[in-house]
């Protein structure tokens, strides 16, 4: 797997996406290395490579290459998806072990597993635990317990975002409040609009102004200038 990626790694892309991904000192994600290979690209190839197992799954994300990681987490999901029983709850505990151990450390690292593994696997049952994980101080467990909601959002379910939401509508770092807001923003998409504005009327103005921008990005004019007057 990790020759098949390394094969396809352009040096070009490699920069470019180093640089977006903010690699650079102090920025969140200080020190990740790229090979170049487009998300389509290991998408491609991971399907080669499905069947593996947790051992080799675990072995890829061990890798410090970012792409090694995203394509492990494509693996990952998909067998979560094919999964019964005790084997599909080996990958759901993999999976934390891996956010816990720093592995799944970039943002669209999270937004391609988190809601896939973490939140179908709690729909129909206790959500407790993406409350825990959006009370860890960690910037990757906190955007998974958030991003994890989206699995209930998309079947028109808003409590979990709700329970998640005091313990991160404080946090102003920016991939926290841009999660925040997007799955705000999803909700009122997906389970009425008078779900966000009743929020929003609530809690705007505690909210940051990233969180508030994502949030309204699909109300009027008019109503996105009513909830910035509030902060």
């Amino acid at each position: 797997m990790r020759a098949a990626l390394d094969a396809a790694g352009d040096s070009d892309r490699a920069q470019k996406s180093a640089r977006f991904f903010k690699t650079g000192p102090g920025e969140y994600g200080e020190g990740d290395v790229f090979i170049g290979v487009s998300v389509p690209d290991q998408r491609k190839l991971a399907r080669q490579f499905r069947g593996i197992g947790r051992d080799e799954v675990t072995r890829l994300l061990a890798s410090d290459v970012h792409e090694h990681r995203l394509t492990a987490l494509i693996l990952a999901v998909w067998e979560f998806e094919h999964a019964e029983g005790a084997e599909r709850a080996a990958w759901v505990e993999m999976y934390l072990r891996q956010v816990r151990a720093g592995r799944v450390n970039n943002w669209d690292l999270v937004d391609s597993s988190a809601a896939q593994i973490v939140g179908e696997w709690l729909v129909g049952q206790d959500y407790s635990l993406l409350l825990e994980l959006a009370a860890e101080d960690g910037l990757w467990p906190r955007r998974v317990g958030i991003i994890g909601t989206y699995a209930f959002i998309t079947r028109g379910e808003v409590a979990p975002l709700r329970a998640v939401a005091p313990l991160v509508i404080e946090d102003r770092r920016d991939l926290i409040q841009k999660a925040y807001g997007w799955m705000l923003r999803e909700a009122g998409k997906r389970c009425g609009t008078e779900v966000l504005v009743g929020y929003l009327n609530e809690h705007a103005a505690a909210m940051g102004r990233t969180a508030l921008s994502y949030a309204t990005e699909h109300l009027d004019a008019e109503a996105r200038a009513r909830y910035r007057a509030l902060r």
